[in-house]
């Protein structure tokens, strides 16, 4: 009777892992196992996800400015064990071809400007032009900023199934959406005025079959896995996030505000 009981949980759960594939990533209107991928030098890119957006030129340079003070930001190192944002965001800037990405974070300061020191110690060869008045200005900052959520889906389907039997309810009560939003702002460097912002999401079903029908010891290697999936969920949001700032920024008018002398010396909601 109990090896019959476990081999429907087997089957029940094998069924749901067919309705809900926990190898794709939901973005937006879009499917990818990997949300993220290829390579990006200069305008070039290779093996870029087709969800992504482009352009056909640059509107400018951006740097990518990332606030670790932020509750997000600890949940996402601390809780899911990811890295910085930062990487993933620049790989998909350049990838899109809409901006140039300048170099604002720990390169720059133990690349670009130890390289300067050095030949102001005289430790370079002549000719080096490491000089100053080179680098690229940073016309735009983008910065993001993710919200986590999880929820149980055992609902009904989990009620029934754990009258027939409780193996069987483990399994499904151990179903969980995980599902990321975030949000990137872009910021005008020169006028400190925000540009754009764009929300994105994505979704992805992780059934932890075997850790909940036979124990901890023979699920022990899921924890791994669930890192991972969150990880691509995360990237599959800032895909989509990204592509809806890049439609936005293409169709962009800048606004209008009254004043005496431009924007920012005097607002039409007048206070007397």
């Amino acid at each position: 009777m109990q090896k019959s009981i476990l081999s429907s949980a087997i089957m029940l759960a094998l069924a749901l892992i067919g309705c809900e594939s926990t190898g794709e990533v939901k973005t937006g209107d879009t499917k990818a196992k990997t949300p993220t991928t290829g390579s990006a030098g200069g305008a070039s890119a290779q093996s870029v996800n087709a969800a992504l957006e482009r352009c056909d030129r640059p509107l400018g340079t951006l740097s990518v400015v990332e606030d670790t003070s932020q509750p997000w930001y600890g949940e996402l190192t601390r809780q899911h064990q990811l890295g910085s944002t930062v990487p993933l965001l620049r790989l998909m800037v350049q990838q899109s071809n809409c901006f140039v990405v300048v170099e604002r974070g720990r390169a720059l300061q133990q690349g670009v400007k130890q390289e300067r020191e050095l030949e102001k110690d005289g430790e370079l060869r002549k000719n080096s032009n490491f000089g100053k008045g080179q680098m690229v200005a940073a016309d735009y900052s983008m910065t993001p900023s993710i919200t986590f959520s999880q929820s149980d889906g055992g609902g009904v389907v989990g009620a029934i199934a754990g009258r027939i039997s409780g193996a069987v309810g483990a399994v499904i009560g151990n179903t969980k959406s995980r599902q990321a939003a975030t949000v990137l702002t872009l910021v005008d460097n020169r006028s400190g005025v925000q540009v754009a912002a764009a929300e994105g999401s994505a979704s992805r079903t992780d059934i932890n079959v075997f850790g909940g029908l036979f124990g901890g010891g023979a699920g022990a290697g899921v924890g791994g896995y669930t890192n991972t999936a969150q990880g691509k969920v995360v990237a599959g949001a800032f895909l989509d996030s990204y592509s809806q700032l890049v439609k936005a920024v293409k169709n962009y008018r800048p606004q209008e505000a009254t004043g005496p002398n431009g924007m920012g010396t005097g607002g039409a909601l007048e206070v007397k």
